[in-house]
């Protein structure tokens, strides 16, 4: 049986998913209203339906109904229009990621530091719990907590999608377009995600890990990785 959690949206982790929330709750509430407002009115035609109707030819009721939805279409456009400049906000950021898309990969390289690129492959299934089937990949994208960071995202052979829930992010990338969204986590922690494109046959197998972390380890991680690089580098020229 689902659980409360598994029904409602995921943790906020970011600034960006906390107004997605917040504009959702807003947006509920005038429903609830519009919707017992309108049962209550047709319940109330429905009972008095063989009496003559007191608003018949009542101007000012016409002109209130035709106002009134007018009124909350701006009520929700403010805020909905808010939100949108906000994802499309460019800033300046302090690490920039270039995120290519592939059958079935991801590839990131981190355009702010030399030689700081790999690929992301899935994790084949095994009886590790803390694995998680079709979600887990061999290498993670480190990013450091409550830092601006900005992602390009594009692809090299079909449509793919980008996307973490935890942040509120679904980006689409696109052969031969290069699309831009901002990343800022407020807290440390292991963020899956998928490709939410139907990209094809092996859809499935094509997730997204994003490891938050401190800015000191992600320090000693970019360090690692650059040395780690370096010396498969050194390999292959001294081999060939």
């Amino acid at each position: 049986m689902a659980t409360w959690e598994q029904l409602n949206f995921q943790n906020r982790t970011s600034p960006l998913i906390e107004q997605f929330i917040f504009l959702h709750d807003f947006i509920l509430i005038i429903l609830i209203l519009i919707i017992t407002t309108v049962f209550y009115i047709v319940l109330n035609i429905k009972i008095n339906k063989f009496t003559k109707s007191k608003t018949a030819d009542n101007h000012e009721l016409e002109i209130l109904w035709t106002f009134l939805p007018g009124i909350v279409l701006l009520l929700i456009a403010f805020p909905s229009l808010r939100l949108l400049y906000i994802t499309e906000e460019n800033k300046e950021n302090s690490i920039n990621i270039k995120t290519i898309g592939h059958q079935w990969y991801w590839s990131y390289e981190y355009t702010d530091f030399k030689n700081l690129e790999f690929d992301s492959f899935i994790l084949p299934s095994s009886n590790n719990l803390a694995q998680f089937r079709l979600l887990d990949v061999d290498n993670h994208t480190v990013i450091p907590e409550k830092t601006p960071i900005q992602l390009f995202i594009s692809a090299t052979d079909v449509l793919h999608s980008w996307a973490i829930p935890n942040l509120g992010i679904k980006t689409d990338s696109a052969p031969g377009r290069l699309n831009a969204v901002n990343i800022f986590c407020i807290k440390p922690g292991l963020y899956y995600g998928q490709c939410s494109e139907i990209c094809g046959t092996n859809h499935r197998f094509i997730p997204i890990v994003l490891d938050v972390q401190p800015i000191k380890y992600f320090k000693k991680w970019t360090q690692t990785i650059l040395l780690n690089n370096l010396l498969q580098e050194f390999t292959w020229t001294f081999n060939s």
